[in-house]
């Protein structure tokens, strides 16, 4: 089975952290959110991955060309005569299969996947995700829901944590209360989708997935949601990003379900 990840957009909201580099390649933990995210699913088997690239795509391709050497072990011989070698002493690689496909520039998150369908082949089934949110999310149990219910799509539903810390005020005013940031009662889309072919019907070359597809889809009642109570977490701004990396340091980054 296929894991479509949307990697392609502008970090905007990232300010210049995200105008230098693809968000997909800000680090946790001295490494890209997008190396965490294929982490997670290859962990539970899912390792053929179709990247959506967009705004500095070339710089993902260049990562996963270039950046393996940070992984490895290896001697490098030189001699005056210009001669190099290359010795791999103890080589960590990763059990990835890896298509690059540029969806555009600034091309729409339903055109990405459309712009991909060729590369499904005979998948009848398919996952996708954005590449900023990292969930300890029990993908074997997605899929299960996914093919146990019968229809075109699944979004995994989450609850997001307050921007804002609340308050209980009584009759007086006076503040009885004070909870920081809590996790929400609602429930939003966390992105962790399974698809069937059938949802490129749904799709046109330059849609927003989350608009009119999956409006239609629910209109049809063709889309279901997982809930997923776990730790679930989206790279939207900076200061995301450094609790993100407090998270790894602290050894509490849930989202590490690998060894």
């Amino acid at each position: 089975m296929k894991t479509i990840i949307l990697c392609g957009g502008r970090g905007t909201r990232l300010g210049e952290h995200g105008a230098a580099i693809p968000k997909a390649l800000i680090e946790i933990g001295e490494r890209p959110v997008l190396w965490h995210l294929l982490k997670i699913y290859a962990h539970h088997g899912l390792n053929d991955f179709i990247l959506c690239l967009g705004y500095l795509g070339d710089a993902i391709k260049r990562y996963f060309l270039e950046h393996h050497w940070i992984y490895s072990d290896f001697t490098l011989e030189m001699s005056k005569t210009g001669d190099y070698r290359l010795h791999i002493q103890e080589a960590v690689t990763e059990d990835w299969r890896i298509t690059f496909v540029e969806t555009g520039l600034d091309t729409n998150t339903g055109g990405r996947v459309k712009r991909i369908e060729k590369y499904i082949g005979d998948d009848e089934t398919f996952c996708v995700t954005y590449g900023d949110g990292l969930a300890n999310i029990d993908l074997p149990g997605l899929i299960r829901f996914h093919q146990s219910h019968g229809r075109i799509a699944t979004l995994t539903g989450v609850h997001p944590r307050s921007n804002f810390g609340f308050l209980q005020l009584n009759e007086d005013n006076a503040v009885t209360e004070f909870t920081e940031k809590p996790e929400m009662k609602e429930w939003i889309n966390g992105g962790f989708f399974v698809f069937n072919r059938a949802v490129f019907d749904y799709l046109t070359d330059d849609c927003v997935l989350e608009r009119e597809p999956l409006e239609r889809l629910a209109h049809a009642r063709e889309l279901m949601a997982y809930r997923h109570n776990g730790f679930w977490k989206c790279m939207d701004t900076y200061k995301d990003n450094i609790e993100f990396n407090q998270l790894w340091d602290a050894g509490r980054a849930e989202w590490k379900v690998w060894v």
